[in-house]
C-alpha cells in the first residue's frame, strides 16, 4: 500500500554537518561545512531548514534555531569508502562502495592514457594536471582556440574525474562529446578508472572565458540494481533533476531535466508539484559543491544556502498531504578547509510532510541507504539483492 503518492528528494550537494569519525583517514579532521559557514555568515537567514530541524542536528552561532521544528530529522553516516558525489548518491539508493575511485590529483594522468587518448581523438592534449575549471581556461584556452581545436585541454581535480574543455564555437559540442565518450571507454580500465568523465564546454564573451550550461557527465554504470530500478520497473515515475541521470548513467531514470543552476533546479522541482505523477522526484543541487565548496568560498556558499532556503519554503507551501519531502547531502565540502577536495562528513536527514502530527529527532543512521529503503517501503517494495539500507518509514507513520 502506497503511503505517499509523491516523494521529493533534494540533495544539497556537499552540505556536510561535521566530520565523520574516520575523517582523519581522509585528511579531513575538523571539517564542518555547515558549522564553518555559520561562523562566517552574520546574519544567516536559513529559517526553513532550521524549521526542518537542522538546528537540532548542529549547534549554530548565527542561524537562529527553531525551538519547535517540524517533521523528523537526524544524521547519516556514510558506510562506503570515499567521499565523492557518485559514492554518496549510489549509497543513498542502496549501493555499498568498498573501493574508492582513483584520483590523479598529484600526478596528472599516466602518459600511456594521454597517448592513447590523443591517438583515438586526433587532438594534442595540453594541461594534464589538477586545476580549477576557471584557472585552467585562463591558462590554456588561448592555446586551444589559436590551434583551432587541434589542441584539447584535459585536466582533473581533487575528485575522481577526467575533464575535457572545448570551445563551443570552435571545437563544437558534438566533437567535445565524442572525445569524452572515448575518454570514458578508456578510463574503464581498472588502472585508470575514474568516477566521471566531464565535458566542460565554454565560450568567449567580452574577452572572458565563460563555461556554459552544456556540461555533460559520463559516469560509471551502477554495479547492480538500485532503488531507482525497482521504482521504474514497477511503472512508477523516477524524475531526475540536475545531474542525477548522469550520476546513475541513466539507469532507473524515467525522465531527466537538465538544470542551469541550483536555483533553476529548485524552480524545476517547485514546478513539478503541479504535475500529477506517482513516484520519485530526485534533485541534485550542484552549485554548492562546484561553485562554492571547491573554490573555498564560504560567503558564496552561505548566500546560496539562503537563496535555496527561500525556494525550499516555496516548495513546502506547494506540497500536498500526499507528498513527502526529504532533504539531505551526499558528502561535505568545507569551504574553509585546506586544499579544494571534498570533506568526509556526516550529512543531515530532514523529512517533512504536511500530514505529520509531531516532530522528532531520529536515531543516527549508519548508512545513506536509509533513504532508498524508506522510499521503496513507501511504495510497497523491498531493496534489490546486494543492497544495503533499512527503512525508517514506520517511525513517522
Amino acid at each position: 500500500m502506497t503511503q505517499f503518492k509523491r516523494i521529493f528528494l533534494i540533495v544539497v550537494d556537499s552540505f556536510g554537518i561535521g566530520a565523520m569519525p574516520n575523517a582523519k583517514e581522509y585528511g579531513d579532521e575538523g571539517a564542518d561545512t555547515f558549522g564553518h559557514i555559520d561562523l562566517i555568515m552574520n546574519p544567516f537567514h536559513i529559517d526553513t531548514m532550521m524549521k526542518l530541524g537542522l538546528g537540532q542536528l548542529h549547534p549554530t552561532i548565527h542561524a537562529k534555531i527553531d525551538s519547535e521544528p517540524a517533521g523528523y530529522y537526524g544524521r547519516m553516516f556514510e558506510a562506503s569508502v570515499g567521499k565523492d558525489t557518485i559514492t554518496g548518491h549510489w549509497e543513498m539508493m542502496g549501493i555499498y562502495v568498498d573501493k574508492p575511485f582513483i584520483t590523479f590529483t598529484e600526478t596528472g594522468f599516466p602518459v600511456e592514457l594521454i597517448q592513447e587518448l590523443e591517438k583515438q581523438t586526433g587532438h594534442e592534449i595540453i594541461g594534464n594536471k589538477a586545476a580549477s575549471g576557471t584557472e585552467i581556461l585562463k591558462e590554456l584556452a588561448p592555446q586551444e582556440t589559436m590551434s583551432h581545436s587541434k589542441k584539447m585541454i584535459v585536466y582533473t581535480s581533487a575528485d575522481s574525474v577526467l575533464q575535457i574543455c572545448g570551445n563551443e564555437e570552435i571545437m563544437g559540442l558534438d566533437e567535445l562529446y565524442r572525445c569524452c565518450q572515448i575518454a570514458r571507454e578508456l578510463t574503464m580500465r581498472p588502472e585508470w578508472k575514474v568516477g566521471r568523465v566531464i565535458a566542460r564546454p565554454y565560450i568567449i564573451q567580452n574577452g572572458q572565458y565563460i563555461r556554459t550550461s552544456n556540461r555533460k557527465d559520463y559516469a560509471l554504470r551502477p554495479p547492480h540494481k538500485t532503488c531507482l530500478d525497482v521504482l521504474k520497473e514497477n511503472k512508477l515515475d523516477v524524475i531526475g533533476i540536475g545531474k542525477i541521470s548522469d550520476i546513475f548513467n541513466g539507469q532507473g531514470i524515467s525522465e531527466s531535466l537538465h538544470s542551469d543552476s541550483s536555483i533553476h533546479g529548485m524552480q524545476q522541482t517547485i514546478e513539478l508539484t503541479k504535475k500529477d505523477f506517482t513516484g520519485l522526484c530526485f534533485c541534485n543541487l550542484v552549485d554548492f559543491d562546484a561553485k562554492w565548496g571547491h573554490r573555498r568560498n564560504p560567503i558564496g556558499y552561505g548566500k546560496e544556502l539562503e537563496a535555496f532556503d527561500k525556494n525550499l519554503k516555496t516548495l513546502i507551501n506547494q506540497l500536498t498531504q500526499n507528498d513527502l519531502l526529504i532533504v539531505t547531502a551526499d558528502h561535505g565540502n568545507d569551504p574553509t578547509h585546506k586544499g579544494s577536495d571534498h570533506t568526509k562528513e556526516i550529512v543531515p536527514l530532514m523529512i517533512y510532510s504536511k500530514r505529520f502530527k509531531e516532530s522528532k529527532q531520529l536515531e543516527d543512521q549508519n548508512n545513506f541507504a536509509t533513504i532508498g529503503a524508506t522510499i521503496l517501503d513507501n511504495f510497497g517494495f523491498s531493496m534489490p539483492n546486494n543492497s544495503i539500507g533499512t527503512s525508517i518509514l514506520s517511525q513517522f507513520l
